[in-house]
């Protein structure tokens, strides 16, 4: 019995202990629908992570800070909501110019979980 279950669940299992290898961001509508806030910042010095935007979404495979914007919420792998105030952010980003310049600045609590 026990070897019937285990190899029920074992393709669940799998699934649950690998994460997803993409950066695909799907923008939400309203704040409710969104995984995380994200607030845009002026300087790259007041964000915890500077992140630049690809064209393709095979560019930002195993990447938290290259983020390719999908056009559909099922695409994604995170849904952000913007944020107009820096006290409602989850996140604080600043896009940069180069893919090189793409990284986090410290230690955050959303490292690796945007892949």
């Amino acid at each position: 019995m026990v070897n019937c279950l285990s190899g029920r669940f074992l393709p669940a299992l799998l699934f649950f202990s690998f994460p997803v290898l993409a950066g695909s961001i799907y923008i939400a509508e309203y704040e409710y629908q969104a995984d995380i806030n994200v607030f845009v910042t002026e300087y790259a010095c007041q964000a915890d992570a500077q992140v630049w935007s690809s064209e393709y979404s095979y560019q930002a495979d195993d990447d938290d800070c290259i983020w390719y914007f999908c056009d559909y919420e099922y695409q994604a792998d995170v849904v952000i909501y913007y944020v107009d105030y820096e006290c409602q952010a989850d996140l604080k980003i600043y896009f940069c110019e180069y893919e090189y310049q793409a990284g986090w600045e410290e230690p955050h609590p959303w490292m690796e979980r945007m892949h």
